[in-house]
């Protein structure tokens, strides 16, 4: 078994789709969008998405709920993880070795953990 698909929710797809264009590029992440509601970005071997709540009620974040990427390199941690911030996200752990992997953590504009590892 493997991951499929990952999905977060938005508030604001604008600013959503413009924070995860700037976090995926030139990382081999094509971006999709599916209808107004959902926007997909696609891998070789999953996708991700950020969508406005098929309830129409505000989206939250899941507490204790991450989102993790493999972005290949300690350097690349690094680079995208300040990306992230520059991009305007909240730092949740500045990249160190973090058992097996070296990670960087940041919240996404609505407040979603993501995890970037190595």
């Amino acid at each position: 078994m493997k991951m499929n698909y990952f999905v977060v929710g938005t508030n604001n797809m604008k600013a959503a789709t413009a924070f995860y264009d700037g976090l995926f590029d030139g990382l081999g992440v094509n971006k999709m969008v599916a209808s107004e509601r959902m926007t997909y970005w696609l891998a070789d071997d999953f996708a991700f998405a950020v969508a406005l709540p098929f309830d129409e009620k505000p989206a939250t974040n899941g507490n204790g709920t991450m989102v993790g990427f493999n972005v290949g390199s300690p350097d690349a941690v690094d680079r995208v993880h300040q990306l992230a911030l520059d991009l305007g996200a909240a730092d949740e752990g500045a990249p160190c070795p973090k058992g097996p992997k070296y990670s960087g953590y940041v919240r996404d504009l609505d407040g979603n953990k993501i995890c970037l590892s190595d």
